[in-house]
């Protein structure tokens, strides 16, 4: 532990079989953030114009048909990112590059606005976060996202947002006008509420009381929110839900979900590596543990089993799930958003918003 990288989650990079691109850095750093340790692996931003910016996912899996990610790569360093592997597409490593090479779609808003004037355009909630988080700390400078929530006040187009950062609450005056026309939906993403824990394993996150705190002031400004306990690791977090889910009620929120944490590709090396250096003494059960939730394997990219896993592990997790719910969660939902207020081209008045 002696060379350990203090702010990083992953401590090498893997090998990249895609490795095809070359990005030159955008100079402009992000602006300091008390909110985060400072990295002791400096971050570099690099600049791309994609041609589209909403993605429309093909998976059964996932609870949503569109996103938007203004950032490929994120600051947080969460060592169990599902995203990690999708580093590679852009010709970096899954490991310290994919925390330390930050993607920025500096066009972002206008391709956004470009396809909401477009005729073809069809109204359905928009997820930011679907692959990063759209408020890490990179987003203090570029201010992708406050843009393009602005936009999608402007169209009223639905959105979905799940996030780990306190940053959201910049922009309450965006989200309070979306949440009065039923137009926004927040999840908090909170994995554990052990300080130790959470530096080991999300090293630039806020802390979980920042999180808490960040779900109540959505929920007393009237905006939707829900905890994401993602990802649920055997031997880790687990024990954790019925607390995380409980505070979570406490703060405001209407709803909770859960993934089983799964290490496909290069995660599988990285998060193997983290966890016998930060719990040598428990990692061949942790590693044994999540192999059970998948068929024996580390990895896992079976449909409509992948993320919430399979056997008894599996279910003992969906069990201890689903009651905390039903104890702390009774009676509340979801809230269901609407497409109808969709203004498409043409229909927007010279002051509204």
């Amino acid at each position: 532990m002696g060379d350990y990288k203090k702010g990083r989650g992953a401590q090498f990079n893997t090998n990249n079989k895609f490795a095809r691109h070359q990005y030159e850095p955008d100079e402009q750093e992000s602006a300091p953030d008390d909110d985060f340790p400072p990295p002791t692996v400096k971050t570099q931003f690099f600049e791309e114009t994609p041609k589209q910016i909403i993605s429309y996912p093909k998976s059964p899996d996932i609870g949503f048909v569109a996103s938007v990610n203004p950032y490929q790569g994120c600051e947080h360093g969460c060592i169990y990112c599902y995203a990690r592997p999708s580093h590679e597409y852009w010709g970096f490593s899954a490991g310290l590059d994919f925390e330390s090479k930050i993607m920025v779609k500096k066009n972002a808003p206008s391709l956004l606005e470009k396809q909401f004037q477009s005729r073809t355009y069809k109204p359905v909630v928009i997820h930011f976060s679907g692959n990063t988080d759209c408020y890490q700390p990179a987003e203090r400078t570029y201010q992708l996202t406050r843009q393009m929530l602005a936009l999608c006040l402007r169209y009223r187009n639905p959105v979905g947002i799940i996030t780990k950062n306190a940053l959201i609450l910049r922009d309450l005056d965006i989200l309070e006008p979306l949440a009065k026309l039923n137009l926004v939906s927040v999840a908090i993403s909170i994995t554990t509420l052990d300080e130790n824990l959470r530096l080991l394993m999300e090293p630039r996150t806020v802390t979980a009381a920042q999180r808490f705190k960040t779900m109540a002031t959505l929920h007393k400004a009237g905006v939707p929110v829900g905890i994401m306990t993602a990802p649920i690791i055997p031997s880790l977090n687990d024990h954790e839900i019925p607390k995380l889910i409980e505070q979570a009620a406490n703060s405001g929120a209407s709803w909770a979900a859960y993934t089983v944490v799964r290490l496909n590709g290069a995660l599988a090396p990285l998060f193997t590596d983290w966890v016998q250096q930060t719990f040598p003494e428990r990692a061949e059960r942790i590693l044994n543990q999540i192999a059970d939730c998948h068929g024996g394997q580390l990895n896992d990219s079976r449909f409509r089993t992948r993320m919430a896993g399979e056997g008894i592990y599996a279910q003992h997790i969906a069990q201890l799930h689903r009651i905390a719910c039903q104890k702390y969660l009774a009676g509340r939902a979801p809230a269901t958003l609407t497409t109808s207020l969709f203004r498409p081209a043409g229909q927007i008045g010279l002051f509204d918003t």
